[in-house]
């Protein structure tokens, strides 16, 4: 018989369907602290079907930097499980489910090493963040292996999408520079 489940994690819907915040729960004394990332059996409860098939690490040196808008087509689309490990990022996901009632919507969610959240991304969405602090170091939970002819980037400031980024003129990767937009986007 297994030990009971002592779950480390909240999770709250968000307007668009699919997308879930993740709130860790850590165990912490005058030591330091100990928590979970991701827990199969515990976001089972919640929704999550797919096992995790890669996890990507990223730093980023330049408050006011975008990265994204990110996503991969499918038959490799992906679900996504994002935390931000040091600093803090303002987190976006847009929904580019054509079928989806909340096509073409977005939410924004501020992401940092005090509030220790994570954005659950469903396929089907592209993400993106800017970072808030001097740096920011950020995890990626994916549930597909990244398949360069499959991935698309959407133009951060799409005036259709009309994201509030916390930023005017953010630096962006030459790739990020050159998104699409998302009236005539690849969406799948």
């Amino acid at each position: 018989m297994s030990a009971p489940i002592h779950s480390r994690f909240v999770c709250t819907p968000l307007p668009l369907h699919g997308l879930v915040r993740v709130q860790r729960q850590p165990l912490q004394d005058a030591r330091g602290l100990f928590e979970r990332m991701f827990c199969a059996d515990e976001l089972a409860a919640a929704g999550w079907t797919q096992p995790i098939a890669q996890i990507n690490h990223s730093v980023t040196r330049q408050r006011g930097s975008v990265r994204g808008l990110h996503y991969q087509r499918p038959p490799h689309a992906e679900m996504k499980l994002v935390s931000c490990l040091r600093g803090e990022v303002w987190d976006v996901a847009v929904d580019i489910r054509k079928s989806s009632l909340t096509f073409g919507q977005w939410v924004g969610a501020e992401l940092s090493e005090d509030n220790q959240r994570q954005l659950w991304v469903p396929p089907g969405f592209a993400h993106g963040f800017v970072v808030l602090s001097e740096m920011a170091e950020f995890l990626y939970k994916t549930t597909d292996y990244y398949a360069p002819q499959f991935e698309r980037s959407l133009a951060w400031d799409d005036p259709v999408l009309a994201i509030r980024w916390p930023v005017h003129a953010p630096t962006l990767s030459e790739k990020d520079a050159q998104g699409q937009a998302f009236l005539t986007a690849d969406l799948g």
